[in-house]
């Protein structure tokens, strides 16, 4: 699995005021962590674009940003519904966090057998919680990513679970 350099952090919604602010939702930890970047990039075809934040606050659940040489409502209109990322290098994680990015393709382990039931191929967020779609033997399954069912993720060594029947089957 290739480890991404960037890594996807939010989304511009809408523009905000007339000089060119535009309004960000966070997919960061909270909204002070996606305030907190000096720069973010956005992807333009294969090539990542860097925007120098020059002003960022929080407003209700939402970021809003100043660029540098986005200074009107016509170019903060260009940027909505832009994938916001930052270098992976850029993140303060703590001890023990990692990206959502970097677990897919871990195995999915059974936590009391060893049973290998398939690869994480996705993380849906439907609300509630977070929901694996692991891709098995049997096709496409998913569990809730919750610690009835998760045990243990290992970035090295694959996500632990303990199923229950026919879940993962």
């Amino acid at each position: 699995m290739a480890i991404k350099d960037y890594i996807e952090c939010g989304k511009i919604i809408n523009t905000h005021g007339c000089r060119g602010g535009i309004k960000a939702e966070s997919w960061c930890n909270s909204e002070e962590d996606l305030a907190a970047f000096k720069r973010l990039f956005i992807k333009n075809g294969s090539e990542f674009e860097e925007y120098k934040v020059t002003k960022s606050a929080i407003f209700k659940q939402f970021v809003i940003f100043e660029f540098k040489g986005i200074d009107d409502m016509d170019k903060a209109m260009l940027l909505k519904n832009k994938t916001l990322y930052a270098l992976r290098k850029d993140f303060k994680l703590e001890k023990g966090e990692f990206f959502l990015a970097d677990m897919i393709g871990l195995e999915v382990i059974d936590a009391d057998n060893g049973k290998i039931y398939g690869k994480l191929r996705e993380i849906m967020n439907r609300g509630a919680s977070d929901i694996y779609v692991v891709d098995t033997p049997n096709g496409e399954r998913m569990i809730p990513a919750v610690d009835e069912f998760v045990i243990s993720i290992d970035i090295e060594k694959g996500i632990f679970v303990r199923p229950i029947e026919g879940m993962l089957d």
